[in-house]
């Protein structure tokens, strides 16, 4: 009798922490490489985690396959940085509504010697074109991230096939920007990088920021609830929480307040 009433409580005690597991409150959040690698949420969660009692559970891949994870349901709310791919995430019907977040910028960088002689200028378009007319080595993320659809927005009014010089003097890592500044480096090849990345990045051998400035290299981030009529599944709720706060003066200046060696990374521009 005493065995069996042990067991009994041992089920208790069991259920009622899976229990207790079940209900804590949690949202998955699809976003970009940049946002995680920098450190931003590693700042800012906290403080929405300890107001609100919801966990945030961060997913940190390229924005194309953050879009891809969000359309498939694997997450509650996407924070990514291609506006026109947002829009179309929204205009599909897989998110709800689109809002500004943050912004910083991209910049080129590539080796002190500067084989393509683009050093000092704030016209990105004229940089890639003087980096194909000396078939400088370039290093693309090639990965459909963020990033790499801005670059790839940037040598279209230069009109090179990029796919006919693949494997030549551009080349294509198909890797995150760590990964592809670390191609760079090893390569002394020039490539394009958002700005929190870079300062926080370590393994600059003789890279060097080149071009920056242009208005071309404005980055923006959006934030975007997964659309719950596609996948009931979805934690709108908290997910919606999680926007409110991230836009609201709270989560604008925990991003505001984020820097790196006296350097802020991200700006906030939700209003």
């Amino acid at each position: 009798m005493i065995l069996n009433l042990i067991r009994a409580n041992v089920l208790l005690f069991g259920l009622s922490a899976l229990s207790v597991a079940a209900e804590e409150p949690f949202i998955v959040v699809q976003s970009t490489t940049s946002t995680q690698n920098s450190g931003l949420f590693d700042h800012i969660l906290p403080g929405f985690e300890a107001e609100t009692g919801i966990d945030v559970r961060v997913v940190a891949v390229g924005t194309g396959q953050a879009i891809r994870n969000a359309i498939n349901g694997d997450g509650d709310v996407l924070l990514v940085h291609s506006k026109p791919a947002e829009e179309q995430f929204v205009s599909d019907g897989w998110g709800v509504e689109r809002f500004d977040v943050m912004y910083n910028d991209f910049v080129l960088v590539g080796p002190k010697s500067d084989p393509a002689a683009v050093k000092g200028g704030d016209d990105i378009v004229a940089a890639l074109t003087a980096i194909a007319e000396t078939e400088s080595t370039f290093a693309s993320r090639g990965d459909d991230s963020g990033t790499h659809k801005a670059e790839l927005r940037l040598w279209q009014p230069i009109g090179i096939d990029l796919t006919d010089v693949s494997g030549t003097w551009y080349r294509e890592t198909g890797s995150g920007m760590g990964a592809t500044l670390n191609v760079a480096s090893g390569m002394n090849a020039y490539t394009l990088t958002d700005r929190a990345t870079w300062q926080t990045f370590g393994n600059r051998g003789n890279l060097e920021v080149l071009i920056e400035g242009d208005p071309r290299l404005f980055n923006q981030y959006g934030v975007i609830l997964v659309n719950p009529e596609k996948h009931p599944g979805v934690r709108s709720a908290a997910g919606q929480r999680f926007i409110e706060w991230l836009t609201g003066p709270d989560g604008q200046s925990a991003i505001g307040s984020y820097t790196q060696d006296g350097v802020q990374l991200f700006f906030p521009n939700a209003n």
